[in-house]
Protein backbone atom coordinates (compact mmCIF):
# COMPACT_ATOMS: atom_id res chain seq x y z
CA UNK A 1 0.00 0.00 0.00
CA UNK A 2 1.31 3.40 -0.65
CA UNK A 3 1.79 6.33 1.32
CA UNK A 4 0.23 9.19 2.51
CA UNK A 5 1.73 12.05 0.96
CA UNK A 6 1.46 15.14 -1.14
CA UNK A 7 1.06 13.02 -4.43
CA UNK A 8 -1.45 10.60 -2.93
CA UNK A 9 -3.66 13.45 -1.63
CA UNK A 10 -5.61 13.94 -4.55
CA UNK A 11 -7.04 10.06 -4.31
CA UNK A 12 -7.92 10.21 -1.51
CA UNK A 13 -11.73 8.73 -0.52
CA UNK A 14 -14.51 11.57 -0.93
CA UNK A 15 -15.39 10.80 2.53
CA UNK A 16 -11.72 12.01 3.64
CA UNK A 17 -11.79 15.96 4.54
CA UNK A 18 -8.68 17.26 3.17
CA UNK A 19 -6.85 21.00 3.92
CA UNK A 20 -8.82 23.48 2.84
CA UNK A 21 -5.78 25.42 1.18
CA UNK A 22 -2.43 24.68 -1.40
CA UNK A 23 0.56 23.38 1.13
CA UNK A 24 2.48 25.36 -1.98
CA UNK A 25 1.09 28.75 -0.23
CA UNK A 26 1.90 27.90 3.49
CA UNK A 27 4.22 29.62 5.52
CA UNK A 28 6.07 28.64 8.65
CA UNK A 29 4.66 31.39 11.46
CA UNK A 30 4.30 28.63 14.29
CA UNK A 31 7.60 26.91 16.14
CA UNK A 32 6.02 24.06 18.09
CA UNK A 33 8.31 21.79 20.90
CA UNK A 34 6.85 18.27 20.89
CA UNK A 35 4.60 16.82 17.81
CA UNK A 36 3.24 14.25 19.97
CA UNK A 37 -0.52 13.03 19.66
CA UNK A 38 -1.57 15.82 21.22
CA UNK A 39 -0.26 18.43 19.77
CA UNK A 40 -1.45 16.78 15.80
CA UNK A 41 -4.51 16.34 17.19
CA UNK A 42 -5.35 19.77 18.98
CA UNK A 43 -3.34 22.62 18.28
CA UNK A 44 -2.55 21.72 14.44
CA UNK A 45 -5.79 20.97 13.65
CA UNK A 46 -7.13 24.25 15.16
CA UNK A 47 -3.97 25.88 12.79
CA UNK A 48 -5.30 23.84 9.39
CA UNK A 49 -8.53 25.37 10.07
CA UNK A 50 -6.72 28.85 10.23
CA UNK A 51 -4.65 27.99 7.40
CA UNK A 52 -7.33 28.27 4.90
CA UNK A 53 -7.88 32.23 6.23
CA UNK A 54 -4.21 33.04 6.66
CA UNK A 55 -1.43 31.24 5.10
CA UNK A 56 1.07 32.39 7.77
CA UNK A 57 0.60 29.53 10.48
CA UNK A 58 2.40 27.13 9.23
CA UNK A 59 3.96 24.75 11.65
CA UNK A 60 7.60 23.90 12.26
CA UNK A 61 7.54 20.59 14.23
CA UNK A 62 10.96 20.12 16.05
CA UNK A 63 11.19 17.01 18.16
CA UNK A 64 14.03 17.31 21.14
CA UNK A 65 14.70 13.92 22.09
CA UNK A 66 13.40 11.22 19.49
CA UNK A 67 13.24 11.27 15.61
CA UNK A 68 10.16 8.82 14.95
CA UNK A 69 7.70 11.01 14.51
CA UNK A 70 9.64 13.59 12.52
CA UNK A 71 10.45 11.27 10.51
CA UNK A 72 7.11 9.85 9.92
CA UNK A 73 5.94 13.44 8.80
CA UNK A 74 8.71 13.61 6.83
CA UNK A 75 8.20 10.85 4.47
CA UNK A 76 4.73 12.32 4.06
CA UNK A 77 5.38 15.74 3.43
CA UNK A 78 3.67 16.64 6.97
CA UNK A 79 0.47 15.13 6.10
CA UNK A 80 -1.09 12.93 8.68
CA UNK A 81 -4.87 11.82 8.90
CA UNK A 82 -6.79 12.98 12.27
CA UNK A 83 -10.05 10.47 13.40
CA UNK A 84 -12.75 12.10 14.81
CA UNK A 85 -14.46 9.54 17.08
CA UNK A 86 -18.13 10.39 17.45
CA UNK A 87 -21.22 8.89 17.09
CA UNK A 88 -20.23 9.52 13.46
CA UNK A 89 -16.42 9.03 12.59
CA UNK A 90 -14.70 11.43 10.66
CA UNK A 91 -10.97 11.07 9.18
CA UNK A 92 -9.60 14.76 8.21
CA UNK A 93 -6.09 14.88 6.57
CA UNK A 94 -4.13 17.97 8.46
CA UNK A 95 -1.12 19.58 6.38
CA UNK A 96 -0.06 22.36 8.50
CA UNK A 97 3.06 21.29 9.70
CA UNK A 98 5.83 22.42 6.68
CA UNK A 99 9.18 21.78 8.27
CA UNK A 100 9.86 18.82 10.64
CA UNK A 101 13.17 18.84 12.91
CA UNK A 102 14.46 16.20 14.97
CA UNK A 103 17.81 15.58 17.23
CA UNK A 104 20.51 17.02 16.46
CA UNK A 105 19.69 19.65 13.97
CA UNK A 106 20.48 22.44 16.55
CA UNK A 107 21.42 24.66 13.35
CA UNK A 108 17.85 24.26 11.75
CA UNK A 109 16.48 24.77 15.31
CA UNK A 110 18.47 28.31 15.80
CA UNK A 111 17.19 29.76 12.25
CA UNK A 112 13.72 28.81 12.87
CA UNK A 113 13.31 30.80 15.94
CA UNK A 114 15.41 33.63 14.48
CA UNK A 115 13.32 33.91 11.54
CA UNK A 116 11.05 37.24 11.85
CA UNK A 117 8.26 35.12 10.26
CA UNK A 118 8.00 32.86 12.84
CA UNK A 119 5.62 34.57 15.68
CA UNK A 120 4.64 32.09 17.76
CA UNK A 121 6.47 29.34 20.04
CA UNK A 122 4.38 26.64 21.24
CA UNK A 123 4.80 23.31 23.53
CA UNK A 124 3.71 20.48 24.35
CA UNK A 125 6.40 18.34 26.15
CA UNK A 126 4.25 16.57 29.42
CA UNK A 127 5.36 18.99 32.86
CA UNK A 128 8.32 17.25 33.28
CA UNK A 129 9.94 18.73 30.24
CA UNK A 130 9.86 22.32 31.82
CA UNK A 131 12.46 21.25 34.44
CA UNK A 132 10.15 22.99 37.10
CA UNK A 133 10.59 21.85 41.12
CA UNK A 134 7.66 21.09 43.06
CA UNK A 135 6.32 24.67 43.49
CA UNK A 136 7.05 25.65 40.19
CA UNK A 137 9.97 27.29 39.82
CA UNK A 138 13.13 26.49 37.44
CA UNK A 139 15.28 23.57 38.93
CA UNK A 140 18.49 25.26 38.64
CA UNK A 141 19.54 21.96 39.68
CA UNK A 142 18.77 19.80 36.61
CA UNK A 143 20.98 18.23 34.45
CA UNK A 144 19.81 20.11 31.32
CA UNK A 145 19.19 23.56 32.87
CA UNK A 146 22.93 23.57 34.20
CA UNK A 147 23.55 22.56 30.95
CA UNK A 148 22.08 25.05 29.25
CA UNK A 149 23.81 27.78 31.73
CA UNK A 150 27.04 26.89 31.05
CA UNK A 151 26.17 26.44 26.93
CA UNK A 152 23.38 28.93 26.25
CA UNK A 153 24.13 28.67 22.56
CA UNK A 154 23.78 24.59 22.49
CA UNK A 155 20.56 23.93 24.53
CA UNK A 156 19.16 20.91 25.69
CA UNK A 157 16.24 21.66 27.23
CA UNK A 158 13.42 23.45 26.02
CA UNK A 159 13.50 26.61 28.00
CA UNK A 160 17.41 26.35 27.24
CA UNK A 161 15.81 26.94 23.66
CA UNK A 162 13.77 29.66 24.05
CA UNK A 163 16.02 31.48 25.84
CA UNK A 164 18.53 30.99 23.30
CA UNK A 165 15.83 31.99 20.54
CA UNK A 166 14.71 35.18 22.24
CA UNK A 167 18.43 36.51 22.81
CA UNK A 168 19.48 35.81 19.03
CA UNK A 169 16.34 38.30 18.24
CA UNK A 170 17.04 40.81 20.88
CA UNK A 171 20.55 40.95 19.66
CA UNK A 172 19.35 41.05 15.65
CA UNK A 173 16.88 44.05 16.63
CA UNK A 174 13.48 41.66 15.48
CA UNK A 175 10.69 41.37 17.55
CA UNK A 176 9.92 38.68 19.94
CA UNK A 177 7.49 36.06 19.43
CA UNK A 178 5.43 34.88 21.66
CA UNK A 179 5.52 31.54 23.79
CA UNK A 180 2.17 29.48 24.48
CA UNK A 181 2.69 26.72 26.95
CA UNK A 182 -0.07 24.19 25.59
CA UNK A 183 0.69 21.47 28.99
CA UNK A 184 -2.15 21.31 31.36
CA UNK A 185 -0.04 22.90 34.07
CA UNK A 186 -2.20 25.59 36.14
CA UNK A 187 -0.78 29.27 35.40
CA UNK A 188 1.02 27.63 32.55
CA UNK A 189 2.09 30.64 31.02
CA UNK A 190 2.84 32.66 34.23
CA UNK A 191 5.27 29.56 35.09
CA UNK A 192 6.82 29.24 31.56
CA UNK A 193 7.69 32.85 32.05
CA UNK A 194 9.01 32.85 35.25
CA UNK A 195 11.48 30.04 34.11
CA UNK A 196 12.52 31.42 30.99
CA UNK A 197 13.23 34.33 33.02
CA UNK A 198 15.58 32.60 36.05
CA UNK A 199 17.42 30.98 33.42
CA UNK A 200 17.75 34.00 30.65
CA UNK A 201 19.52 35.93 33.91
CA UNK A 202 22.09 33.69 34.35
CA UNK A 203 22.94 34.39 31.16
CA UNK A 204 22.47 37.87 30.77
CA UNK A 205 20.50 40.02 33.68
CA UNK A 206 19.78 42.49 30.85
CA UNK A 207 18.07 40.13 28.42
CA UNK A 208 15.98 38.80 31.11
CA UNK A 209 14.53 42.14 31.38
CA UNK A 210 14.14 42.55 28.35
CA UNK A 211 12.18 39.66 28.36
CA UNK A 212 10.46 40.30 31.17
CA UNK A 213 9.17 43.80 29.52
CA UNK A 214 8.64 42.65 25.75
CA UNK A 215 7.76 38.59 25.74
CA UNK A 216 4.11 37.54 25.78
CA UNK A 217 3.65 34.32 27.68
CA UNK A 218 -0.26 33.46 27.70
CA UNK A 219 -1.62 30.88 30.31
CA UNK A 220 -3.96 28.40 28.44
CA UNK A 221 -6.22 25.69 28.65
CA UNK A 222 -6.56 22.58 26.38
CA UNK A 223 -8.69 19.70 26.89
CA UNK A 224 -9.81 16.78 24.02
CA UNK A 225 -9.29 13.12 24.85
CA UNK A 226 -6.83 11.64 22.65
CA UNK A 227 -6.23 8.04 22.90
CA UNK A 228 -3.03 7.07 21.69
CA UNK A 229 -2.35 5.83 18.89
CA UNK A 230 -1.88 1.82 17.91
CA UNK A 231 -1.67 -1.27 15.76
CA UNK A 232 -5.71 -1.30 15.43
CA UNK A 233 -6.25 2.59 15.01
CA UNK A 234 -3.02 2.64 12.10
CA UNK A 235 -5.04 -0.30 10.15
CA UNK A 236 -8.63 1.84 10.58
CA UNK A 237 -6.50 4.98 9.43
CA UNK A 238 -5.40 3.17 6.31
CA UNK A 239 -8.58 1.46 5.52
CA UNK A 240 -10.74 4.94 5.85
CA UNK A 241 -7.48 6.38 3.67
CA UNK A 242 -6.76 3.64 1.10
CA UNK A 243 -3.16 4.67 2.37
CA UNK A 244 -0.52 4.05 5.26
CA UNK A 245 -0.37 6.36 7.49
CA UNK A 246 2.03 6.08 9.79
CA UNK A 247 1.37 9.22 11.88
CA UNK A 248 -2.04 9.03 12.26
CA UNK A 249 -4.02 10.33 15.58
CA UNK A 250 -7.74 9.83 16.88
CA UNK A 251 -9.20 12.07 19.44
CA UNK A 252 -13.42 12.87 20.44
CA UNK A 253 -14.51 15.16 19.04
CA UNK A 254 -14.90 17.76 21.80
CA UNK A 255 -12.07 19.93 22.03
CA UNK A 256 -11.14 23.23 23.70
CA UNK A 257 -8.27 25.69 23.58
CA UNK A 258 -8.14 28.83 25.69
CA UNK A 259 -5.86 31.53 25.63
CA UNK A 260 -5.83 34.25 27.63
CA UNK A 261 -6.93 37.40 25.93
CA UNK A 262 -3.50 39.56 25.10
CA UNK A 263 -1.86 40.85 21.85
CA UNK A 264 -0.07 38.28 20.06
CA UNK A 265 2.78 38.94 17.35
CA UNK A 266 0.73 38.91 13.67
CA UNK A 267 -2.64 38.72 15.31
CA UNK A 268 -3.69 35.61 14.56
CA UNK A 269 -7.46 35.14 14.40
CA UNK A 270 -7.50 32.30 16.75
CA UNK A 271 -10.79 33.12 17.84
CA UNK A 272 -12.41 32.63 14.24
CA UNK A 273 -11.46 28.84 14.31
CA UNK A 274 -13.05 28.14 17.94
CA UNK A 275 -9.75 29.19 20.22
CA UNK A 276 -11.81 30.79 22.95
CA UNK A 277 -9.90 34.65 24.29
CA UNK A 278 -10.59 35.31 27.88
CA UNK A 279 -8.97 37.17 30.95
CA UNK A 280 -9.93 34.28 33.30
CA UNK A 281 -8.06 31.55 32.06
CA UNK A 282 -8.01 30.54 35.77
CA UNK A 283 -12.03 30.27 35.63
CA UNK A 284 -11.78 27.99 32.88
CA UNK A 285 -9.77 25.95 34.39
CA UNK A 286 -11.40 25.53 38.30
CA UNK A 287 -14.68 24.66 36.13
CA UNK A 288 -12.45 21.61 34.13
CA UNK A 289 -10.92 20.38 37.33
CA UNK A 290 -14.35 20.99 39.40
CA UNK A 291 -16.68 19.43 36.77
CA UNK A 292 -15.15 17.01 34.13
CA UNK A 293 -12.46 15.81 36.48
CA UNK A 294 -14.31 16.13 39.65
CA UNK A 295 -16.90 13.58 37.79
CA UNK A 296 -14.41 11.71 36.06
CA UNK A 297 -12.91 11.08 39.91
CA UNK A 298 -16.03 9.88 41.48
CA UNK A 299 -17.32 7.74 38.18
CA UNK A 300 -13.59 6.13 38.81
CA UNK A 301 -14.29 5.42 42.44
CA UNK A 302 -17.87 4.61 42.08
CA UNK A 303 -17.71 2.65 39.11
CA UNK A 304 -14.96 0.44 40.05
CA UNK A 305 -17.03 -0.79 43.06
CA UNK A 306 -20.20 -1.26 40.54
CA UNK A 307 -17.98 -3.35 38.38
CA UNK A 308 -17.69 -1.04 35.69
CA UNK A 309 -14.21 -1.23 33.85
CA UNK A 310 -15.06 2.39 31.51
CA UNK A 311 -16.26 5.79 31.91
CA UNK A 312 -18.49 5.23 28.91
CA UNK A 313 -19.65 2.09 30.75
CA UNK A 314 -20.55 3.58 34.37
CA UNK A 315 -22.53 6.22 32.13
CA UNK A 316 -24.19 3.64 31.01
CA UNK A 317 -25.57 2.56 34.90
CA UNK A 318 -28.33 5.28 34.64
CA UNK A 319 -28.43 5.37 38.72
CA UNK A 320 -24.73 5.91 38.48
CA UNK A 321 -24.79 8.28 36.03
CA UNK A 322 -28.14 10.48 37.07
CA UNK A 323 -26.09 10.93 40.41
CA UNK A 324 -23.07 12.21 38.58
CA UNK A 325 -25.28 14.70 36.98
CA UNK A 326 -27.16 15.65 40.26
CA UNK A 327 -23.86 16.00 41.80
CA UNK A 328 -22.01 18.02 38.83
CA UNK A 329 -25.27 20.28 38.53
CA UNK A 330 -26.73 20.93 41.98
CA UNK A 331 -23.38 20.68 43.84
CA UNK A 332 -20.73 21.67 42.16
CA UNK A 333 -21.38 24.70 39.39
CA UNK A 334 -23.56 26.26 42.16
CA UNK A 335 -20.01 26.99 43.57
CA UNK A 336 -18.01 28.28 41.04
CA UNK A 337 -17.73 31.78 40.37
CA UNK A 338 -19.47 33.11 37.20
CA UNK A 339 -17.34 33.96 33.87
CA UNK A 340 -18.66 36.23 31.43
CA UNK A 341 -19.64 34.57 28.19
CA UNK A 342 -19.33 31.08 29.67
CA UNK A 343 -22.69 29.12 30.06
CA UNK A 344 -21.55 26.34 33.20
CA UNK A 345 -24.70 24.66 32.55
CA UNK A 346 -24.03 24.24 28.94
CA UNK A 347 -20.21 22.77 29.63
CA UNK A 348 -21.73 20.47 31.95
CA UNK A 349 -24.37 19.25 29.85
CA UNK A 350 -21.32 18.74 27.09
CA UNK A 351 -19.11 17.10 29.81
CA UNK A 352 -21.45 14.53 30.51
CA UNK A 353 -22.04 13.92 26.69
CA UNK A 354 -18.59 13.20 25.89
CA UNK A 355 -18.47 10.45 29.27
CA UNK A 356 -21.03 8.24 26.98
CA UNK A 357 -19.20 8.72 23.64
CA UNK A 358 -18.82 4.63 22.83
CA UNK A 359 -16.23 4.93 20.78
CA UNK A 360 -13.83 6.45 23.56
CA UNK A 361 -12.10 3.76 26.23
CA UNK A 362 -11.48 5.68 29.06
CA UNK A 363 -10.53 3.20 31.36
CA UNK A 364 -11.35 3.78 35.23
CA UNK A 365 -8.36 2.23 36.68
CA UNK A 366 -6.42 5.04 35.25
CA UNK A 367 -8.24 7.63 36.19
CA UNK A 368 -8.39 6.23 39.69
CA UNK A 369 -4.47 6.67 40.13
CA UNK A 370 -2.80 9.19 42.51
CA UNK A 371 -5.80 10.33 44.10
CA UNK A 372 -4.24 12.05 47.08
CA UNK A 373 -2.55 14.62 44.55
CA UNK A 374 -6.09 15.17 42.50
CA UNK A 375 -9.20 15.12 44.95
CA UNK A 376 -8.10 18.26 47.29
CA UNK A 377 -8.61 20.43 43.29
CA UNK A 378 -11.37 17.71 42.12
CA UNK A 379 -13.45 17.34 45.21
CA UNK A 380 -11.92 19.28 48.47
CA UNK A 381 -12.10 22.73 47.07
CA UNK A 382 -15.81 22.19 46.73
CA UNK A 383 -16.66 20.63 49.60
CA UNK A 384 -15.09 23.62 51.37
CA UNK A 385 -17.19 26.14 49.16
CA UNK A 386 -20.11 24.02 49.93
CA UNK A 387 -19.77 24.32 54.03
CA UNK A 388 -19.10 27.65 53.46
CA UNK A 389 -22.43 28.68 52.23
CA UNK A 390 -24.14 25.90 54.10
CA UNK A 391 -25.30 23.58 51.06
CA UNK A 392 -25.11 20.02 51.30
CA UNK A 393 -22.39 17.82 51.12
CA UNK A 394 -23.54 14.11 51.21
CA UNK A 395 -23.04 13.79 47.72
CA UNK A 396 -20.01 15.15 47.06
CA UNK A 397 -18.61 12.35 50.28
CA UNK A 398 -19.20 9.80 48.18
CA UNK A 399 -16.15 10.37 45.69
CA UNK A 400 -14.20 10.25 49.25
CA UNK A 401 -15.69 7.31 50.80
CA UNK A 402 -15.43 5.61 47.95
CA UNK A 403 -11.72 6.32 47.23
CA UNK A 404 -11.09 5.17 51.07
CA UNK A 405 -13.25 1.80 49.72
CA UNK A 406 -10.91 1.55 46.43
CA UNK A 407 -7.73 1.91 48.73
CA UNK A 408 -9.02 -0.60 51.49
CA UNK A 409 -9.75 -3.34 48.99
CA UNK A 410 -6.67 -2.55 46.98
CA UNK A 411 -4.75 -3.13 50.39
CA UNK A 412 -6.80 -6.24 51.23
CA UNK A 413 -5.69 -7.95 48.21
CA UNK A 414 -2.20 -6.97 47.97
CA UNK A 415 -2.45 -5.17 45.06
CA UNK A 416 -0.14 -1.98 44.59
CA UNK A 417 -1.50 1.82 45.12
CA UNK A 418 -0.88 3.93 42.40
CA UNK A 419 0.08 7.15 44.44
CA UNK A 420 2.70 9.10 46.08
CA UNK A 421 1.47 8.62 48.85
CA UNK A 422 0.53 5.15 49.03
CA UNK A 423 2.69 3.73 51.77
CA UNK A 424 0.81 5.47 53.80
CA UNK A 425 -2.44 5.11 52.75
CA UNK A 426 -2.26 1.84 52.42
CA UNK A 427 -0.95 2.35 56.45
CA UNK A 428 -4.42 4.25 57.12
CA UNK A 429 -6.79 2.02 55.91
CA UNK A 430 -5.36 -1.39 56.93
CA UNK A 431 -4.16 -0.26 60.83
CA UNK A 432 -8.21 -0.76 61.99
CA UNK A 433 -11.44 -2.66 60.58
CA UNK A 434 -13.57 -0.33 62.04
CA UNK A 435 -15.29 1.82 59.43
CA UNK A 436 -15.36 4.84 61.59
CA UNK A 437 -11.63 4.35 62.50
CA UNK A 438 -10.48 3.90 58.84
CA UNK A 439 -11.83 7.25 58.01
CA UNK A 440 -11.04 8.86 60.58
CA UNK A 441 -7.25 7.88 59.53
CA UNK A 442 -7.62 8.81 56.31
CA UNK A 443 -9.09 12.35 57.47
CA UNK A 444 -6.04 12.95 59.39
CA UNK A 445 -3.20 12.64 56.51
CA UNK A 446 -3.02 16.60 56.40
CA UNK A 447 -1.65 16.09 53.20
CA UNK A 448 -4.89 15.47 51.56
CA UNK A 449 -7.37 16.94 54.02
CA UNK A 450 -7.23 20.50 55.34
CA UNK A 451 -7.87 20.49 59.37
CA UNK A 452 -10.52 22.69 58.46
CA UNK A 453 -12.42 19.78 56.76
CA UNK A 454 -10.93 16.70 58.77
CA UNK A 455 -12.69 18.49 61.96
CA UNK A 456 -15.40 19.22 60.46
CA UNK A 457 -18.16 17.15 62.08
CA UNK A 458 -20.52 17.29 59.57
CA UNK A 459 -18.10 16.36 56.21
CA UNK A 460 -16.45 13.13 58.99
CA UNK A 461 -20.41 12.12 59.16
CA UNK A 462 -20.96 12.31 55.35
CA UNK A 463 -17.70 10.62 54.56
CA UNK A 464 -18.36 7.84 56.78
CA UNK A 465 -21.64 7.48 55.50
CA UNK A 466 -20.86 6.76 52.02
CA UNK A 467 -17.69 4.38 53.02
CA UNK A 468 -20.11 2.62 54.51
CA UNK A 469 -23.22 2.46 51.61
CA UNK A 470 -21.11 1.38 48.72
CA UNK A 471 -21.47 0.30 46.34
CA UNK A 472 -25.31 1.09 45.99
CA UNK A 473 -26.52 3.04 49.07
CA UNK A 474 -25.01 5.65 48.24
CA UNK A 475 -26.92 6.68 45.01
CA UNK A 476 -30.03 6.56 46.31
Amino acid sequence: MSRLSQATLAGLPSTVVKPGYAGTDVQIGIVHFGPGAFHRAHQAAYFDSLLASDPRWGIAAISLRTPDLVEALAAQDGLYSLTILDRTVETRVIGAHRAWVGPGEGARVRALLADPAVRLVTSTVTEKGYCLRGDGTLDTAHRDIVHDAQHPDDPQSLIGWIVAGLAARRAAGTEPFAVLCCDNMTGNGRKLRAAVIALADLRDPALAGWIGETVAFPNTMVDSITPATDAAHLARAAAALGVTDLAAVQREAFTQWVVEDMPLPGNPDLASVGVIRTRDVAGYERAKLRILNGAHSTLAYVGLARGHASVAEAMADAPLADFVEAMVRQDIVPALDAIPGFDVQAYAGAVLDRFRNPEIRHLLSQIAGDGSQKLPYRILDTVAAALAAGRRIDRLAVPIGAWIAFLRGRAERGEAIADPLADRLAQAVMRHDDSEAIVGEMLAIDAVFPASLASDGDFRAAVLAAYRDLPTGVLN
